[in-house]
């Protein structure tokens, strides 16, 4: 519930703090006194329209603060949360508005956008009035509210997931469809290919060891004639092998007389014609390489080319022309499979869309239940509002080709002001004063089903008295004990029954000519004597202050 606002350099309000409590307020004052202003400051704060022209004529700017109290679990608080909000403690809602039209949001000291501060005040207040056109008066919210008065939340969450599970199945219907379709477009090409890839067998990583293999094939002719010159260099007839191996022998026969001047030079001999005979072998290695046949080089050349030929053609690198075969295989054999597993996804749309027809027409029993319960529950408040010709109607409108999230119906709440007369949408048959008598009686009738914990009523007694004004501050005095209302008001009627009295009025500022609202709580004294102004108009006669006292002892 709003428990403070606090309202600074707003129109004529210069400083303003209210606190509020539990139950009935009541806010009156001579037309003209600031009754507007203050709601429309409130409106400002839970993210309505900003416009420059509300700054106090001077200032730069003006703001309002609004504190609520709510539970942990309230979806102000999830709204909040979702925003990334700390929602610890109070709900802060501030609003500044600037001279030249901007304006600041605020939840708890964290910057948010207007849309972030409307959604949770949206939560948290509903302000209606004559010419409301919000609220229980959009048809938007019809739907939802017969749902909550029926108690149906499960019904719809069933239709919900019923809803989901039917599109899902629908997509991947629809999903399969569109590749079988695809697929049978190209069902001779991809035959084809499978073909020929299958018959040319490719293997990741052949192209680099068939263009490898060209080239030392290609090379070898010129590297052969190098290779036989100095093989014959090494082991032909002038070889230096026989002539060393010589040399050798006769240092080693000398090598006991001189073994300091002999062995170093045989060593080195040693190694010389080791190293000869490890390069005889590298070449005899090297030339047996270049060996080959020309009809190897010819076989490698056409496979090469195939490769590259077929890569090529289906776009894409030689070493990825297996896993195409494999994929080209798999759409062949999802085009032979395709009808089986068609035929299995249109049975699961089918079981899907059954379990939604199910849950659809079990929330449909509930709300044409609840739509009675609701008719009759604000019919029977519609006589001690001076409504007792009009009749409220929950049209209900079904579409049992529709897969909505919600159900079949299309709800809107109705009215028929006068026997013999049409009936119609509510917002367009009932005038003014019908309409807010008409909203109150729903409201008496929902308070416990979603309403928001702050309502706002913008005098809704405007042009009935006596009786009925008596019954609509009855009604508001017992949809209080449910939810905190807060009610703008000319029938001391309504007066008379509250918790909570303000007094709005217009005062001049001391060491100006300026004039500024205040808002006054009022006690039992100088709550009695507004009562009696209310009844009397500007001369508060001791016969009006009687009747006033009447009226509080009678709510009391």
């Amino acid at each position: 519930m709003l428990i403070q606002l606090a309202i600074r350099d707003i129109v004529l309000i210069d400083k303003l703090e209210l606190h509020f409590h539990e139950g009935l307020s009541v806010l009156t004052g001579e037309t003209g006194a600031g009754k507007s202003i203050l709601l429309d400051a409130f409106a400002l704060a839970l993210g309505g329209r900003g416009d420059g022209s509300l700054v106090r004529h001077g200032e730069a700017q003006g703001q309002v603060t609004a504190v609520f109290d709510c539970p942990v679990d309230h979806p102000a608080r999830r709204i909040a949360h979702q925003a990334d909000i700390d929602t610890e403690g109070d709900l802060i809602l501030r609003r500044v508005q600037v001279a030249d039209g901007r304006t600041r949001a605020f939840v708890n000291d964290q910057p948010v956008s207007v849309q972030v501060l409307k959604s949770i005040g949206a939560a948290l207040v509903e302000i209606h009035g004559q010419h409301d056109d919000r609220a229980l008066v959009d048809p938007v919210t019809h739907r939802t509210i017969l749902d909550a008065f029926g108690g149906l939340q499960t019904e719809v969450r069933a239709v919900a997931e019923a809803a989901r599970s039917v599109r899902d199945a629908r997509s991947h219907l629809q999903g399969h469809k569109d590749r079988i379709a695809k697929a049978r477009k190209e069902a001779d090409f991809l035959r084809h290919a499978v073909e020929e890839l299958a018959t040319l067998a490719p293997q990741p990583g052949e192209e680099a060891a068939l263009a490898e293999r060209r080239i030392v094939m290609m090379q070898s002719e010129k590297v052969a004639q190098d290779l036989n010159e100095a093989f014959d260099a090494i082991a032909g007839s002038s070889s230096p092998v026989t002539v060393l191996a010589s040399a050798v022998r006769k240092l080693e026969r000398r090598s006991a007389q001189a073994p300091k001047l002999v062995d170093p030079s045989v060593a080195a001999l040693d190694g010389a014609l080791v190293a000869i005979e490890e390069a005889r072998m590298a070449l005899e290695e090297a030339l047996r390489a270049t060996e080959y046949d020309p009809r190897e080089l010819e076989q490698t050349e056409e496979r090469l080319f195939a490769l590259r030929a077929a890569a090529r053609k289906y776009d894409v690198a030689a070493d990825d022309l297996a896993a195409l075969r494999e994929r080209f295989v798999a759409d062949v054999a999802a085009i032979d499979a395709g009808e089986e597993q068609l035929a299995a996804l249109e049975k699961t749309l089918k079981a899907a869309d059954a379990t939604y027809v199910k849950a659809a027409g079990t929330l449909t029993k509930g709300r044409r239940k609840a739509a009675a319960a609701l008719d009759a529950a604000v019919q029977a408040e519609l006589p001690p509002l001076k409504l007792e010709r009009a009749r409220f109607i929950t049209e209900i409108q079904s579409d049992e080709t529709s897969r909505d999230a919600s159900g079949f119906e299309r709800v809107e709440f109705w009215a028929q002001t006068n026997p013999g007369t049409k009936a119609g949408p509510l917002m367009k048959v009932a005038s003014g004063g019908e309409l807010s008598r008409f909203m109150l009686a729903l409201k008496v009738v929902l308070a416990d089903k979603g309403s928001a914990p702050t309502l706002v009523f913008d005098e809704i007694d405007t042009g009935v008295g006596g009786a009925v004004a008596d019954a609509i501050g009855q009604r508001l005095a017992r949809l209080a004990k449910r939810v905190q209302v807060m009610a703008v008001t000319h029938a001391p009627q309504v007066a008379a029954q509250a918790s909570s009295h303000f007094l709005i009025a217009k005062e001049g500022v001391k060491g100006s000519d300026r004039v500024a609202t205040r808002v006054l709580p009022l006690a039992d004294q100088p709550r009695r004597e507004e009562i009696a102004r209310m009844l009397a108009g500007a001369t508060i006669t001791e016969e009006a202050r009687a009747a006033a006292a009447r009226l509080l002892e009678a709510a009391r």
